[in-house]
């Protein structure tokens, strides 16, 4: 054997002994970084869900309903005093302004408030939140749009109102979040699980590639199976995700926080793991919510 051969065999095993301590050093220096570091907290959480809610085309089908419904009807003399298109505008903004209120008042209310809260109380604190909230915002379009202000004696009346409404609307919040995902999981598994064993599935949690096969990571395990990772990131439809690396995607609910490194980033997901962020990718999680902006 000649000395070129050595060579590469004294390198290779070079390599062997040091990449695991490299990737030991690193781990330890991610997890005594504290700078830029996000835990997952309710106004986070609110604030994707108003981003997923609003990329969603249902949603935005739906809200030009109502607006065009209201523009039709002209409910509150608005037919008297804007012509169709202005009144159409007019409502549209009202729905979006109001149901952006209302959705992100009541799931940051949701994950804030204690669990053992009883229902009504959770309904209320919500309820009495989104009136408050909505008031200013329905008073200044009105202000915008018709100048008008109500009279001093007039706000306790307008504030029941929105509190009654508000109430109706986080009682709608809650029945849809108790209800539908569960119904939306059964439909919707990911076909990517099927090529899990039994004991292993589970909520997706990460991806990773690993020369030809793809390390799938769940809350009951992981499988290394032979998979691009870009087909496995299709199979994992429905599951909301981003990929955040060449190599990686990780399940926007299962990440349990963020911590910068420079001008890239990296993911703790649940049950541990570390998932690198590029620097491309940075922009990506910081609009999903992920690290501030």
């Amino acid at each position: 054997m000649g000395m070129g051969s050595w060579a590469w065999i004294g390198i290779r095993r070079a390599i062997a002994y040091l990449r695991p301590r490299l990737r030991a050093v690193r781990q330890r220096r991610f997890a005594n970084r504290r700078t830029g570091f996000v835990k997952n907290s309710p106004s986070q959480l609110a604030l994707r869900q108003w981003r997923a809610q609003f990329s969603n085309p249902v949603t935005l089908l739906f809200l030009g309903g109502v607006a065009a419904l209201l523009a039709i009807l002209g409910p509150f003399e608005t037919d008297f005093r804007l012509t169709l298109a202005p009144r159409f505008a007019y409502w549209l903004a009202m729905a979006a302004a109001t149901y952006s209120v209302g959705l992100v008042i009541n799931t940051w209310c949701q994950h804030a408030l204690p669990s053992a809260y009883a229902i009504p109380v959770r309904l209320g604190v919500a309820a009495g939140a989104t009136g408050l909230a909505v008031t200013p915002v329905v008073v200044a379009l009105n202000y915008l749009t018709f100048g008008y202000v109500p009279e001093a004696g007039d706000w306790t009346t307008l504030l029941m109102q929105f509190f009654a409404i508000s109430l109706i609307i986080s009682v709608l919040f809650h029945a849809i979040g108790t209800t539908l995902p569960d119904d939306a999981a059964g439909d919707r598994t990911p076909a990517l699980l099927e090529r899990l064993p039994l004991d292993k599935r589970g909520p997706l949690v990460a991806l990773s590639s690993e020369d030809h096969y793809t390390r799938i990571r769940t809350t009951r395990g992981e499988e290394l199976i032979l998979i691009r990772l870009s087909d496995a990131i299709r199979e994992a439809e429905p599951t909301p995700g981003l990929k955040v690396h060449r190599s990686h995607w990780v399940a926007l609910d299962q990440v349990q926080a963020a911590a910068r490194d420079g001008d890239r980033a990296v993911l703790t997901v649940t049950g541990g793991g570390d998932i690198p962020v590029s620097r491309a990718n940075v922009g990506a999680i910081k609009d999903a919510g992920l690290l501030p902006q």
